[in-house]
């Protein structure tokens, strides 16, 4: 069976939503909708709610979405990035039960990788993770995560060998972030706000069918992970918001994104926006200040030159080349952004 063109794409499209979209239908019933229809991650396996369309057909999906204002999939915090492991790494029984989840914006994430003396050592993780009577029993620390306090899980990355080299010790695991034996603390910033948490375990349980991959193999899927988060690539952009419209819809998408980037409130540049930089010089009245000028003008060029990067990434994945500098280079741009924002 020949693949569909674009125009007969763009015309089904349209008429989904023609007969399907209501601004005042409730946004998890509306999300619902699309996640069964397949518009909503045309690119994903139709086994797990997409049509498995190339890069050019998604596209054009995207621009109908766009042109239509309809809201689409959720995508907000590390939930795509959570989507993108768990397909490529995940049991059936992950994607059952996860991605639609996901999609629907029903469960909110957490990346749980860093730890207070690891630095950018991800490797040399020290959070236990040791599996007594069949359950994963898991005890440390993370740090620096975001949205842990408004997370339903989390995925983690813990130590369940110490015999071995520390990238071979590692296993990667879906925990529940709501029960006991977890506890999210705000880490409270200089400036007063708190944009990270500090997350602690204490005997909190895995049941054995949430670890990832097989015990040792948690280093192969978090680079994934990382992978996907340095290229951007979540296969969605940032298309079908629909946030300016009204309706109920509209409205608990607002308060979805809202939500997610409070913490971004007073740090600004970790959400990849240096552009709110000229809104904080405006405040502050320093927006017509020479040298203000020329450093605001400096960290827009970098930001834009990781954004060419990281399209450069994406363009490579889809045409199945393995990954090359320019993921780890974009993201090294935008940590310096980071700095010469703040």
């Amino acid at each position: 069976m020949s693949e569909p063109t674009e125009a007969e794409i763009r015309e089904e499209v349209r008429a989904w939503i023609a007969d399907n979209w209501d601004p005042d239908r409730g946004l998890v019933e509306w999300r619902n909708m699309l996640v069964d229809s397949g518009w909503g991650v045309p690119s994903w396996p139709k086994q797990w709610y997409g049509r498995e369309l190339n890069e050019v057909l998604s596209a054009a999906v995207e621009r109908e979405f766009k042109r239509a204002g309809a809201i689409g999939v959720a995508r907000t915090g590390v939930r795509m990035l959570v989507a993108a492991t768990l397909l490529e790494h995940g049991t059936d029984l992950h994607k059952e039960k996860f991605l639609r989840r996901i999609l629907t914006g029903e469960d909110v994430w957490c990346q749980l990788f860093s730890e207070p003396g690891s630095g950018s050592d991800m490797a040399a993780a020290t959070t236990r993770a040791d599996l007594k009577d069949g359950k994963w029993i898991v005890n440390g620390q993370k740090l620096w995560t975001t949205s842990a306090q408004h997370a339903q899980y989390g995925i983690l990355l813990a130590r369940t060998n110490w015999d071995v080299p520390k990238h071979q010790g590692l296993s990667f695991f879906v925990i529940d972030i709501e029960q006991p034996g977890v506890t999210v603390q705000p880490l409270k910033q200089m400036n007063g706000h708190a944009s990270f948490n500090q997350v602690f375990f204490t005997d909190a349980v895995i049941e054995p069918e949430f670890i990832v991959e097989k015990p040792g193999e948690g280093w192969r899927v978090a680079t994934t992970t990382l992978m996907h988060e340095r290229r951007g690539a979540t296969g969605l952009g940032s298309w079908g918001q629909g946030s300016t419209g009204e309706g109920r819809a509209y409205d608990e998408e607002r308060a979805e994104v809202a939500t997610v980037m409070e913490p971004y409130k007073w740090y600004p540049q970790r959400a990849g926006r240096a552009n709110w930089v000229i809104e904080r010089a405006k405040e502050t009245g320093k927006n017509n200040d020479p040298a203000v000028r020329q450093e605001i003008a400096k960290v827009m060029t970098l930001y834009n030159s990781a954004q060419w990067l990281s399209n450069r990434a994406r363009a490579a994945a889809r045409m199945g080349r393995k990954q090359g500098p320019e993921g780890s280079l974009g993201k090294l741009i935008g940590s310096h952004v980071a700095r010469a924002a703040a």
